[in-house]
Parts: structure tokens; C-alpha cells; sequence
């Protein structure tokens, strides 16, 4: 299967990319995180459950809250829209961005405005009527649009909701807009607010939430688990790309892959997750997958979603695997903003040279040089995506 990147023309250069997240909001600060080897889950009630989560930090809650506080219409906004905007403003700070206003946003969400539609769920319930914030305020398209309006752009502004992927199928998006020539600069990512009491409860209900205390309460990527344990946490991640290379390339996007498999029902993949084999190998292209030194994996946490995944990545990679590795275990599944995340930490490991492990496995040894990364990321009906990272270095 070739990779379509192979016949285009413009490079794809990523020249920022920043988050908001249980694990900080500065580079810096999200790298040392790293690694750390403890988690930043912890125990939370929301009404009368109670679970694990992985939550922003008080300082960072604050820096939000000033910034509802900074502009009168920005306190009716959902923290969906806020994280975005926080990191949205940081991306383009470190970019050099912060004059351009002819640049594209594509910013997603799995739930959207969570929060607030539950607010006003219940106030509807309580005095059979609605606010008429209720409905501008709880778009998906309300994310991207208020970025735009908060950095001033004039470009196209694009929200979408494709689950747990839903990241990384805005940065495809950013790509094919550049590449046709329609954009030269796009701003990308997703953002998530899901630590409400309905979404744990719904988590919950699917059997998949981690119950069982430990001391990494999340054990994603351990395929000897018995129970699932998947973990909510809450955050964005905002990455500015380009279709030239530069001095401020981070890193460069080699392939793209992505899939989407027949449903067997509403949360799962095949065993074998034909979906990621399919993006995998889109990704990889001509490329020999002995060139690829590390997989970030999607691995929410769930015994069939890590052990389908493996399964699909042994079917594309053979008995001689690159270096697996997972951040979930650590920041929980932030659903839709996860991919960026998981791309963000790729990029961090391609900077210092450095991986980072899933701490309780059996630690694997760490590769000469970090070249080439793929990230993977998988939503509810299996609409696979797989991105194919390289060191700015790596001419060929």
C-alpha cells in the first residue's frame, strides 16, 4: 500500500505544539512529568460516584478561570472551548505566529460542551425551559470558532467530532488543506472537558472504567490485566503545522494513514483491529517498518482495545517490534484530545533522544537513536488514524 504524502509536494513541518493537561502546560513542565514515573490519576466524586481521573492542576484551573474572566462572553464558554483557547494562544506564541490571521483551525472534540449541556439538561428538567445560550453554547463548531475569534484569524475555522481520534483526524484535515493549497498554515488539535458526573457514569456503565485500587490505577498496555481500566482525564493539545520546513520544525509528518472497519457494535474493533493494520501500512507506505523506532500507542486501557491493538501491530510489524509506549497510564484517556497528546509526547522523546516507558512492564531497551514515530489513535467504531513522524535531521 503506498503512502499518498509520497506524491505531494509540500512537506508537512509541525513548528509547535503545546497542551494543557494533568501534566502541566509548559514544555518543560510536561518533558519532567515524563519522566516521572508516578501517575496523576486520583480518586474524585461527581454526585454520588465516585473514580479515578486525571485532572488539571489548581494553578492551571486558575489560569483558565482568568481567562473566562478576561472578556465578557467568554464566561458563558464551556472548559471545552477554554483549553483550546489557553493552549490555542501558546501554540502560536511559540509557532511566531501571533500576527497571522490568514491561517486555518481545525479543533475537535468526542463530547463537545459536556458541562454545559449537562447544566442546562438540568435546568430544562427543573423549570421546563432553556437558556438562549443553550444551543450557540453547546456546538461542536463552537470550539474552533471562538479560537478563531480570540486570535483574531480570518481563515476557514473547522470543529468536528470523530471520537477518540478525533486529534488526529484534524491534523489529517490541516494537511489535505494545505496540500491542495487552499491553507499555508493550520492550526490543529482537540480539546476535552469530560470529568462530569453523567460521562463517568456512562464510562462506567460500559464496564471499561478502572475500580480497582493500585498503585498505578490504570494499567494500559499491561496485556496480562484481568479487569479494564480505563481512566477519564481532561486537557487539550494544540499543534500549529506548515508546508515548508523551517528552524522551527519540530518535527516532519512522513506518512499518514487512516481506517475505518465494519462495526461489530458501538465501542469495539476486531480482534485482530483490521482498522489500525490498515492505517498502519497506509502510514509505512514503501517505508520498511524496521525504520520506525517507536509506536505510541492508543492503548486506552481496556483488555480488548490494548490487546486488538498489539494484535494488529504484530500483523504490520512481525516478531521484531519497535518500542511500544503509552501515556495513559499516566494522564488517563483524554478522548478526543488524545491523539495530539500522544503526538506531543512523540515529539518530545524525538527532541531529548529519550523514550519513555511504560514503567510497570518489563522494561524494554531503549533504541541507539530515535528516528521515525507512529502515533496511533482509534474512536468508537473503529475510525483508525496513524501518523508517521520523523527527526527534522532524517533527509531521506
Amino acid at each position: 500500500m503506498y503512502n499518498i504524502l509520497y506524491d505531494l509536494i509540500k512537506p508537512i513541518s509541525i513548528t509547535s505544539i503545546t497542551s494543557v493537561s494533568a501534566l502541566g502546560d509548559s514544555k518543560k513542565t510536561v518533558w519532567n512529568s515524563y519522566l516521572d514515573n508516578s501517575h496523576l490519576l486520583r480518586e474524585m466524586k461527581f454526585g454520588n460516584t465516585q473514580g479515578y481521573v486525571a485532572s488539571l492542576s489548581k494553578t492551571i484551573k486558575s489560569a483558565v478561570e482568568a481567562l473566562r474572566s478576561s472578556g465578557e462572553n467568554y464566561k458563558k464558554l464551556d472548559d471545552t472551548v477554554l483549553y483550546a483557547m489557553y493552549a490555542a494562544r501558546k501554540a502560536v506564541k511559540l509557532a511566531g505566529w501571533e500576527k497571522e490571521c490568514d491561517l486555518g483551525i481545525n479543533i475537535g472534540s468526542s463530547r463537545g460542551a459536556t458541562g454545559l449541556f449537562e447544566k442546562y439538561h438540568k435546568d430544562f428538567l427543573a423549570g421546563d425551559q432553556s437558556t438562549p445560550l443553550a444551543s450557540p453554547t453547546t456546538t461542536l463548531g463552537n470550539i474552533s470558532s471562538w479560537v478563531a475569534h480570540d486570535l483574531q484569524t480570518t481563515g476557514p475555522d473547522i470543529s468536528h467530532s470523530i471520537t477518540c481520534s478525533t486529534a488526529l483526524h484534524a491534523l489529517l484535515n490541516g494537511i489535505a488543506w494545505i496540500q491542495s493549497g487552499m491553507a499555508e498554515k493550520f492550526l490543529v488539535g482537540g480539546s476535552e472537558a469530560p470529568l462530569t458526573p453523567f460521562t463517568i457514569a456512562q464510562m462506567q456503565a460500559l464496564k471499561i472504567y478502572a475500580r480497582k485500587k493500585d498503585i498505578y490505577p490504570c494499567k494500559a498496555l499491561d496485556l496480562s490485566k484481568k479487569h479494564s481500566s480505563m481512566v477519564l482525564g481532561e486537557g487539550a493539545s494544540i499543534a500549529c503545522i506548515e508546508g515548508t520546513l523551517s528552524d522551527k520544525t519540530l518535527a516532519v509528518v512522513e506518512g499518514i494513514g487512516y481506517a475505518t472497519e465494519p462495526l461489530e457494535h458501538s465501542v469495539s474493533i476486531s480482534i485482530d483491529a483490521a482498522c489500525f493494520q490498515r492505517s498502519m501500512k497506509m502510514a509505512l507506505g514503501n517505508l520498511s517498518p524496521s525504520e520506525v523506532d517507536v509506536i505510541v500507542m492508543h492503548a486506552p486501557g481496556t483488555i480488548k482495545g490494548d490487546l486488538f491493538e498489539y494484535n494488529a501491530i504484530t500483523h504490520v510489524f512481525g516478531s521484531k517490534l519497535p518500542l511500544l509506549t503509552t501515556n495513559k497510564w499516566k494522564i488517563g484517556h483524554t478522548l478526543g484530545a488524545s491523539g495530539m497528546l500522544s503526538l506531543e509526547m512523540a515529539i518530545l522523546m524525538l527532541q531529548h533522544q529519550h523514550f519513555i516507558p511504560v514503567p510497570y512492564l518489563d522494561k524494554e531497551s531503549a533504541t541507539e537513536k530515535i528516528r521515525r514515530i507512529l502515533i496511533n489513535a482509534v474512536g468508537f467504531g473503529g475510525n483508525a488514524v496513524s501518523i508517521l513522524i520523523k527527526h527534522p535531521g532524517i533527509k531521506t
